[in-house]
């Protein structure tokens, strides 16, 4: 069954950023270009790697808060982002989308939410789902028939299933929410419960099943309050709003015409081969 490609655009944005030098993929016009290049390198072998059926793309928008901002004022606390990023975060949007390529950013959601939202989508339809991102909240939506892709530097990406949760954290899919509240989450500045870490976190829902049970028998009794926000923090948003998702193939030709006009000519020449070669 050809599966849905789903892509954590900003995950993969902030890997190209740091992995490619900034002083030789710059634009025509002298403004940054490694973000760019590297994204849509990455996303090119993605595509013909896996040959899914169609192609979503979510974003993050940084200038509004989400309600997990305002709920936790601490939450992702102290993140900075170069402005050469931020740059190319405002223009790879509509690099994709000129590929015919199907994008998700809404003001109040994380790119995480919508990669939910469009695994929810295509379980739903009956089909299948590959969730790229090298953000492990993601592991939640593991499934029979959801399978998260993550990078490996050098290599091709791990296939994350619902067995490889296990056997990562020694818990189910549906706890990793749970997991995350109790063991916390450093980049996301969710501090966890208070002596409780990734091993001990596992035993306990693997005792309890959740995190619900676990305060109903009284654990953790200072902290529930805060310990049900970080698990409402974790848990991605399924009902995020999706764009339209059309089976059809990228149109590598006009995505090369939008780098030439961004002044990424390396990169056009790679999208005009793609484009010949299918």
């Amino acid at each position: 069954m050809t599966p849905l490609l789903v892509i954590d655009g900003d995950s993969f944005a902030h890997r190209a950023y740091h992995a490619l030098p900034k002083t030789i993929h710059r634009r025509r016009d002298g403004g940054p270009g490694n973000a760019l290049v590297g994204f849509m390198s990455m996303l090119l072998r993605l595509w013909e790697r896996e040959r899914p059926r169609a192609v979503l793309v979510a974003w993050d928008t940084l200038d509004v808060p989400t309600y997990r901002h305002t709920a936790f004022s601490g939450y992702q606390g102290g993140r900075v982002f170069d402005t050469e990023l931020l740059e190319q975060l405002d223009l790879l949007p509509s690099l994709v989308r000129s590929a015919g390529l199907a994008c998700a950013k809404e003001p109040g959601y994380e790119a995480d939410d919508f990669l939910a939202a469009a695994a929810g989508f295509a379980e739903t339809a009956g089909g299948t789902a590959l969730v790229a991102t090298s953000d492990r909240d993601a592991f939640q939506l593991a499934s029979a028939r959801t399978t998260i892709l993550q990078p490996v530097r050098g290599g091709e990406p791990a296939r994350i299933d619902p067995a490889e949760v296990r056997e990562r954290y020694g818990v189910d899919p549906e706890q990793v929410p749970d997991f995350i509240a109790l063991r916390g989450d450093p980049s996301d500045r969710i501090p966890g419960a208070r002596g409780i870490g990734e091993k001990r976190a596992a035993e306990l829902l693997t005792q309890y099943r959740s995190l619900d049970a676990m305060l109903a028998e009284g654990r953790f009794a200072a902290e529930a309050d805060a310990l049900r926000l970080f698990c409402s923090l974790a848990t991605l948003d399924r009902s995020a709003p999706l764009p339209s998702l059309s089976d059809a193939p990228p149109d590598w030709a006009a995505a090369a015409a939008r780098a030439r006009e961004l002044g990424c000519d390396g990169l056009a020449a790679r999208l005009e081969e793609a484009a010949s070669s299918t």
